[in-house]
């Protein structure tokens, strides 16, 4: 009985001093976000164009926004070792650690030809310079009813996709991506 008390005893003292401890606890998500970093699309075309692009920083994730004078219908969002440009395929110089190709399937003009989005510097779209994640946002073209751009990022994140109505008879394909894991 002595022995079990005497062994009872220095597991007690062990756990004490936190040389027994149980496994380590999994970690809350960042912010809640449970996304991921795996490529993320829908195959659909639009009849609408792509008439803006737009950025905003947020608490947990930096956000982009392709607005479209219709509705959003289809779009390929993937991480890749370089941006490619539509059409040509020449690589996109891009600031960052990683990149995301952003495809969205609608172009950048008109039935005329006559274009709906002219970004004014095609390698700077917005100014992001005081961003979490975002590093650079570049136009890398609209070609036969695809409009292209590239997001240089400072590591690869985790994103979501959503599609959002509005304003008017517009919509809103955003893209997020997280500060952190």
């Amino acid at each position: 009985m002595r022995r079990f008390h005497a062994w009872l005893g220095t597991v007690l003292v062990a756990v004490g001093l936190g040389l027994v401890a149980p496994g380590p606890a999994s970690a809350a998500p960042y912010c809640g976000i449970v996304w991921g970093s795996l490529a993320k699309s829908n195959p659909a075309l639009a009849q609408a164009q792509v008439v803006n692009v737009r950025t905003g920083p947020q608490p947990c994730f930096d956000r982009l926004v392709i607005d479209l004078n219709g509705a959003v219908a289809g779009y390929s969002i993937r991480y890749v070792p370089q941006v490619l440009q539509d059409g040509s395929g020449l690589p996109v110089d891009l600031r960052g650690n990683a990149f995301l190709q952003i495809t969205v399937n609608a172009p950048a003009y008109s039935a005329g030809g006559n274009a709906t989005y002219t970004p004014a510097d095609k390698n700077e779209l917005t100014n992001v310079s005081s961003y979490k994640t975002f590093r650079q946002v570049a136009y890398a073209g609209s070609f036969e009813g695809y409009t292209s751009l590239g997001l240089g990022l400072r590591a690869r994140l985790p994103f979501r996709v959503v599609t959002l109505a509005g304003p008017g008879t517009g919509s809103r394909l955003v893209i997020d991506v997280a500060h952190m894991w």
